[in-house]
Formats: structure tokens, sequence, C-alpha cells
């Protein structure tokens, strides 16, 4: 199993969440961060007065996925959320040594 954490723009969410439904890929945790890369932040200016912008709003998307999925997973992210501009994200893959659902007490493949 590999744990797939994706840093994307905000306003990709819905299409890879989408994406990643039509190859049955459905649990995910979304949270909101916020950070900078290349892209380093910008000045925006508010009512006269100039401000910098060091962090930038993403969203970061994590997935555990069985061995045989992640290949698929990992090249539907990068096709739904790919714009061709700086700031698009990174993917991060993971291993992970064991899942365990609370509520039946599952593990491993059958708990994802």
């Amino acid at each position: 199993m590999k744990k797939i954490e994706a840093i994307i723009k905000p306003f990709k969410l819905d299409e890879v969440k989408d994406a990643l439904q039509q190859i049955n890929i459905r649990g995910m945790t979304i949270t909101e961060v916020k950070g900078f890369g290349r892209q380093k932040g910008h000045t925006e200016i508010y009512r006269g007065a100039e401000y910098i912008i060091d962090f930038i709003p993403k969203i970061k998307l994590e997935l555990i996925v069985d061995d045989s999925q992640v290949m698929l997973a990992l090249k539907t992210i990068q096709e739904s959320v790919r714009t061709g501009k700086i700031g698009d994200g990174k993917i991060f893959v993971l291993p992970v040594e064991e899942v365990i659902r609370i509520r039946t007490g599952e593990t491993g493949s059958a708990a994802i």
C-alpha cells in the first residue's frame, strides 16, 4: 500500500475528485494549506497599500491506495490537475505499513 499526497491548485479539486472516482478510488482526505515553491508569492494592493502574499492557497489531497492502483492513480491525478503553468503542484508517494478500519477491525487492503 502507498500513501499519495498531492498539493494542487484549489480550483482543480472537483476535477481530480471526479477523475479518481471514475477509477474507483473513493476515499480521500482534503486539507486547505498554504505554501510556495517556484511561485514565491506575489504582491497585491488593498485600499492603496501594497501587501506581499508569501504563501499561496493550495489543497492537499491524501489517499491510500493498493500497490496495484498506484500508477493509475498518479496518472489520473497528473492528467486532471495539469494546466502547464507554474504552481500546478507536486505529488509525493510514501509507503504505508498498515491500515486498520477502526469500526470493523479489518486490516491491510481490505481496510482501504
